[in-house]
């Protein structure tokens, strides 16, 4: 499910400075606590200067998520993103995103241009909203949830309060 976190942003994208703005936020502590989390988990985590609209991501994952090997586009706009600090609202980028899981530029181009799957994220959204999402990521299970980065065992806590069962 989609979330719209930050919608306002610019295509262009703004900096963090501009984006947390009189929030007392200290971003060197923000990096620093999220590459802990990311390193204790071995994920690679970049340090990122800005922040981008994600609208246009989000329809074409949704998208890529209808075509055989599609799913492998969420891990690679994932890095493109939060490792490599790219602009995941500009076309180029997603479309060199596309073409390195194997998936059709010119379908990609043509879903970009047509706004094909416009719908499905505005439901999406509309679905998060309902659920009271206010932050990524978001675990839901079972009328349960956790919000933020979060370690193994808080995720095996969710889906044990949910009545998810251990498998053997």
């Amino acid at each position: 499910m989609h979330f719209p976190l930050h919608p306002e942003t610019p295509m262009a994208g703004q900096s963090l400075e501009q984006l947390f703005a009189g929030r007392g936020v200290d971003l060197d502590a923000m990096y620093a606590r999220m590459k802990g989390l990311m390193d204790e988990e071995g994920l690679d985590y970049g340090q990122r200067s800005h922040t981008y609209n994600s609208r246009l991501a989000q329809e074409l994952g949704k998208w890529a998520e209808t075509q055989d090997g599609g799913e492998g586009i969420h891990d690679a706009m994932n890095r493109a993103y939060f490792v490599d600090g790219k602009n995941i609202a500009d076309e180029d980028t997603l479309l060199e995103i596309v073409e390195g899981v194997g998936l059709s530029r010119e379908e990609a181009a043509e879903v970009l241009r047509g706004r094909g799957f416009k719908d499905a994220v505005d439901a999406d959204w509309t679905k998060s909203r309902d659920y009271g999402v206010t932050a990524v990521p978001t675990f839901v299970a079972g009328g349960y949830g956790v919000v933020g980065a979060q370690q193994y065992e808080a995720l095996e806590h969710l889906l044990k309060e949910a009545g998810g069962q251990a498998r053997s």
